[in-house]
């Protein structure tokens, strides 16, 4: 291939249950929000999974696990934002790993925090 030719890359999703991000942002700066125009709530909790369809069952663990609000869920990527104080994010992403690990044999990761 010469030098000057443009390359293409090409994406794809590999089939796999997996949950790929799960991370706390303790303290975002306003900015944050503002980009992902949600109210100021305190912690971010960040979300990824695949298949995409699983973001639905993360994002009601949940909300059913700590108190946290769902901020977004988009089951075409499989991203789940959700947020509230910083231990109830923490719960809240702890027990989707869990649920989706235990009863739907998915690889986790560990959640992470910032």
């Amino acid at each position: 291939m010469e030098e000057d030719t443009p390359r293409r890359v090409i994406e794809e999703s590999v089939p796999g249950k997996q949950v790929t991000l799960a991370h706390v942002i303790a303290s975002p700066i306003p900015e944050v929000y503002e980009s992902l125009g949600i109210e100021a709530n305190g912690a971010i909790g960040i979300l990824t999974i695949s298949p995409v369809e699983a973001a639905i069952i993360a994002a009601d663990v949940a909300g059913k696990s700590a108190g946290v609000e769902v901020d977004f869920l988009d089951r075409f990527t499989g991203s789940v934002l959700i947020s509230g104080d910083v231990q109830s994010v923490e719960v809240a992403l702890k027990a989707v790993v869990t649920i989706l690990k235990e009863k739907l044999n998915y690889d986790i990761v560990p959640v992470s925090k910032t």
